[in-house]
């Protein structure tokens, strides 16, 4: 993609873009808009962002699956959101004072995204009100993922959470919202994840000993079968039965 000025984007940026809140917006505003962004290629197992990094930034996911998450002092962790083509990352940072990260982000496979230059995009959002529309919409969607996803997490059990996390990673939704099981086009065919127990339980904020226990269960119960390196949703349906969160249960 380089840095041309006259901006075009091949066939994977173009199903990037049309995947994300971007896809409303003219060609001319696009071309402006991704004025010296970079094309970047992250190897999976790479750390794209740390915890309090100050740095604006505005990227696009072209390919691949990372992951955010929160670490607590005692070192567990817990995914706050998956970003998979067409997710847009750092708009928040491009607008507000005083910005620190207060997440990290890690590439889970090889990882293809477009870096947008920030000093370019917050001048198209100034003078562009259609550009201020999209990330309006954007921070707007970003807002009620995760106010959605605090109830999820404050009062939902390991194993609610856990059938959450695989329905989200095998369906391939967006996972800024996680707050109800992604929609699945046959709910009776198997779906797989590929996922270790360690990873699972960093995940959803637990340990390794109640998710291998909880895997059991669900093992024992016909509805997932595991198997090296990934989890095979066998009844999606079942899964999905587990995993909703209902305030008035």
């Amino acid at each position: 993609m380089g840095q041309n000025p006259a901006w075009t984007a091949d066939v994977p940026s173009q199903q990037a873009i049309a995947a994300s809140q971007l896809s409303s917006l003219p060609e001319p505003l696009l071309g402006d808009l991704f004025t010296g962004s970079t094309r970047v290629r992250v190897p999976a197992g790479t750390l794209t962002h740390r915890e309090g990094d100050p740095y604006p930034h505005l990227e696009l996911m072209v390919s691949g699956l990372l992951k955010f998450y929160a670490t607590a002092p005692d070192g567990r962790t817990i995914t706050v959101r998956y970003c998979r083509r067409g997710s847009l990352m750092g708009v928040v940072s491009l607008f507000s004072p005083d910005f620190a990260l207060p997440v990290s982000a890690v590439a889970l496979t090889d990882t293809e995204l477009v870096r947008l230059s920030p000093v370019h995009v917050r001048g198209a959002a100034a003078r562009e009100l259609q550009v201020a529309h999209v990330f309006l919409r954007e921070l707007s969607e970003r807002v009620l993922g995760f106010m959605a996803e605090i109830p999820g997490s404050a009062f939902t059990s390991v194993r609610q959470r856990v059938a959450r996390h695989l329905l989200d990673l095998a369906a391939g939704a967006d996972a800024g919202r996680l707050g109800m099981p992604a929609p699945m086009a046959d709910a009776g065919s198997e779906l797989a994840v590929r996922t270790t127990q360690q990873e699972l339980a960093q995940a959803v904020g637990s340990v390794r000993e109640v998710v291998v226990r909880i895997l059991r269960e669900l093992r024992e119960a016909g509805v997932v079968r595991t198997e090296r390196d990934r989890i095979v949703i066998v009844e999606p349906g079942r899964l999905a039965e587990l995993a909703i969160w209902n305030p008035g249960s």
